[in-house]
């Protein structure tokens, strides 16, 4: 029995992904997209009016996927370990084979102009991992909820980075001890 062929948005969504991530959005033009795809311009556009909705759906994809591997490292867990569980994610994350730094971060610095709707995708994504972490500081009793979860963010977003960088093991590492040395015994 043969397995059905994906649908061409979803095919479409899939080859961006892959080659955005890889290579850099601008880098990579809409006729790469369709040839890549294996379908037409028309069904490009069809699916995605603009460039812009495709990697607006692109990032809403990739934030989909780690909310769901969020939510699994956290569920039934004490807060504490809930809150190491979920920067182990950031932390494994970053030792991925192909891992080219945190796909918001990248494409934000390929998008500056706060407006864009691109910008504003980014920016939900940004503000979910700030409340998760904020609802998780609180429930530990962190004097600071918010002053954690800003300081949380500002790990990921470094870890993310130097994950590409530097020694991919040695930034989870020190991650998860910086994540415990932040929060209260």
């Amino acid at each position: 029995m043969r397995t059905a062929e994906p649908h061409p948005k979803d095919r479409l969504l899939a080859t961006a992904a892959r080659l955005f991530y890889a290579e850099g959005i601008h880098a990579v033009g809409v006729e790469r997209l369709v040839s890549e795809a294996a379908v037409t311009r028309a069904t490009f556009y069809r699916h995605y009016p603009t460039k812009d909705d495709l990697v607006a759906a692109y990032l809403s994809e990739t934030s989909r996927q780690i909310r769901a591997a969020v939510a699994a490292a956290r569920a039934g867990k004490p807060p504490r370990e809930g809150l190491a569980e979920t920067m182990a994610v950031v932390g494994d994350a970053t030792c991925g084979e192909d891992f080219r730094g945190c796909q918001f971060l990248n494409a934000a610095a390929e998008y500056p102009d706060p407006g864009n709707r691109v910008r504003r995708v980014i920016d939900d994504h940004r503000q979910w991992f700030f409340d998760v972490l904020r609802e998780q500081a609180a429930a530990l009793g962190h004097p600071e909820p918010d002053h954690a979860a800003r300081v949380l963010v500002l790990l990921r977003d470094g870890a993310l980075h130097g994950g590409e960088l530097d020694d991919a093991g040695k930034v989870r590492a020190t991650l998860r001890r910086a994540v415990d040395d932040l929060l209260p015994a």
